[in-house]
């Protein structure tokens, strides 16, 4: 036997008993008579003493080394009640070692575990760094999430069914990553952005409920928070409105945090896009934060200050303040700081006011554009936020989008700089009622969720004649201000369908060859359908504490998606690209 229990299993109950131990020397300390090992295997460290009593086992354990796969055969005993390590789970007991044997000794080490390695270190090394009991925990945690999502989705009659891998190439947002067909020369299948269009045929063949917990592909710039391959909980459900839908999943989650983190949710917020975007310059807003943006464009049309006049009479324009509670102690180097993070999402300046004396009218007021206004539209806007003395107020104007994201991106920075974040607690909410369409870069119309998205108590008709206008049936769950997931009702109406392409431009050629089997099967009996998908790294993400996507994920890429382990994307064998059909050319050539 090469085990008989893991280390960090072993507590006072265990007193008396032989046990086979095996896994890694985490720390080693030569006390000259004594050696003193830390054990360490998946479930956590126990102490291991080598004593003169056992004199071939403490031999032996002079040549360990950190790192060393060794098997331990001893007898568990308690500490002395002066050496008991409250630290430790297993520190009230320790191993009298009576047998050692080394399966394996380690070379020096590539990474130090006292110290903080470089991410490329510990990516280059991996299998090392997910040995610190920090990134063991962090996998543990992700595989007891799976295994829950698993028990909810089965107890809730969903079926586990897998989509392809392989598959064809459809405009979802992203790159697709392209793999050669060597059978069919010249052409190249798509790994999965999602399973979007493989779930609502599965609603079609009449498998009510679907979940699937999958892998997706997209090729596009990285974050912390993004990787090129990410797994999805997929989930697809036929005859369920939207509400139904969104309280299926937020029981689910309610119980995933329950089970994990023995945190209780409880019930979900719900609020509109339009809301979000308003108050908190966000789609997936962080309610944490205390702090609000407040629209001022009814106080300041008739101002003779041209900075807020002009978009506070464009349609377009937003003109909007945040008031930050005894923030009026910022000092000018900081506002001038604040100016710059701003004009990273465009914004032209920063306006500020501080309220030193509420009751002092204009007296009171410190701020350069105090003189471009009058005391009335001053004293609205301090009714308008509530302001206090003490206080300070950041002032946001320019084109709607522009003023929102600088806005709700400040509003962040405010919540972080001065401490009022409520970090201890969690805050979850549902985003609904998105827009429909948005403009790209381009000017071009495009899906805000995707092309499958069903808009709300809109015809065909009336979608084709006013598309931006148009509310999509969608939802979005947040936690945190992460969105962890999001979904719609699906479009089941095969004219609808036809209509949104055209919107985003396709034409029909390109439908029937981008989306002919879509359309196809739409025409026999679609049942109403609706789905969501969760983002399984995002959420192990916030249950384990972490703020990067790749301390959750065993063998992550990095933010040039490449693996530093195995070197990956490597050069292809010329005679497989031969064989495909391919050929590598240098840009320009």
């Amino acid at each position: 036997m090469m085990r008989s229990h893991y280390c960090g299993s072993l507590n006072r109950n265990h007193i008396g008993q032989e046990v086979t131990l095996s896994g890694w020397v985490h720390k080693r300390r030569d006390l000259g008579g004594l050696i003193f090992i830390d054990l360490r295997d998946r479930e956590g460290i126990v102490q291991v003493c080598f004593d003169p009593k056992f004199q071939e086992a403490l031999t032996a354990a002079v040549s360990l080394r950190n790192e060393f796969c060794v098997q331990i055969k001893g007898e568990v005993i308690a500490r002395p009640d002066n050496q008991i390590n409250k630290n430790m789970a297993t520190g009230e007991v320790e191993v009298l070692a009576k047998a050692l044997s080394v399966y394996n000794a380690s070379d020096v080490l590539p990474l130090d575990f006292n110290q903080n390695n470089t991410e490329e270190q510990r990516l280059k090394y991996r299998y090392l760094d997910l040995r610190r009991p920090e990134m063991a925990q962090r996998l543990k945690t992700r595989a007891k999430i799976t295994a829950f999502v698993r028990r909810f989705m089965d107890d809730h009659g969903f079926l586990d069914i897998e989509t392809p891998m392989l598959t064809k190439a459809t405009p979802e947002g992203a790159r697709d990553y392209l793999v050669p067909s060597r059978v069919h020369k010249g052409k190249f299948y798509a790994l999965p952005q999602s399973p979007q269009l493989f779930k609502q045929l599965l609603m079609m063949s009449g498998f009510d409920r679907y979940y699937q917990i999958v892998k997706c592909f997209r090729d596009e710039d990285l974050r912390a928070d993004r990787q090129p391959e990410f797994t999805q909980i997929d989930v697809e459900t036929s005859f369920l409105t939207a509400p139904e839908v969104r309280a299926i999943m937020e029981e689910m989650i309610q119980g995933l945090w329950l089970n994990t983190i023995g945190v209780d949710l409880g019930k979900f917020p719900v609020m509109t896009w339009k809301e979000a975007m308003d108050r908190f310059g966000s789609d997936k807003p962080d309610l944490r934060n205390p702090l609000e943006i407040q629209s001022i464009c009814d106080l300041v049309r008739e101002v003779e200050f041209s900075v807020f006049k002009e978009p506070a009479n464009d349609k377009g324009g937003r003109v909007a303040v945040i008031r930050v509670p005894n923030g009026a102690s910022i000092t000018r180097k900081q506002i001038d700081e604040y100016t710059q993070f701003v004009g990273i999402y465009g914004a032209k300046g920063l306006a500020w006011m501080k309220v030193n004396d509420i009751n002092a009218g204009l007296e009171g007021i410190q701020s350069p554009i105090a003189k471009f206004l009058n005391e009335a539209t001053i004293k609205a806007i301090l009714d308008r936020t509530s302001a206090q003395s003490g206080d300070i107020l950041f002032f946001g104007a320019g084109k709607w989008q522009t003023t929102t994201d600088a806005l709700g991106a400040l509003r962040l920075k405010l919540g972080r700089d001065l401490g009022l974040t409520r970090l201890d607690e969690w805050q979850p909410l549902w985003v609904i009622d998105f827009p429909m369409f948005e403009r790209d870069d381009e000017g071009n119309l495009a899906a805000m969720h995707h092309p499958f998205t069903s808009p709300k108590d809109f015809s065909p008709e009336q979608l084709e004649a006013d598309p931006t206008s148009a509310v999509a049936n969608a939802y979005d769950m947040v936690i945190n201000g992460y969105e962890v997931g999001g979904g719609s009702v699906r479009i089941f109406d095969p004219k609808m369908q036809q209509t949104v392409f055209r919107i985003l431009g396709i034409d029909e050629t390109q439908q029937r060859e981008k989306f002919g089997f879509l359309l196809d099967a739409l025409k026999f009996g679609t049942p109403p359908h609706a789905g969501l998908a969760f983002g399984l790294d995002r959420l192990t993400m916030l249950l384990t504490g972490t703020d990067n996507i790749r301390d959750v994920i065993a063998f992550p890429k990095t933010t040039a998606a490449a693996c530093l382990m195995t070197d990956a994307p490597s050069f292809a064998n010329p005679q497989a690209l031969e064989e495909l059909a391919i050929a590598v050319v240098k840009k320009g050539e």
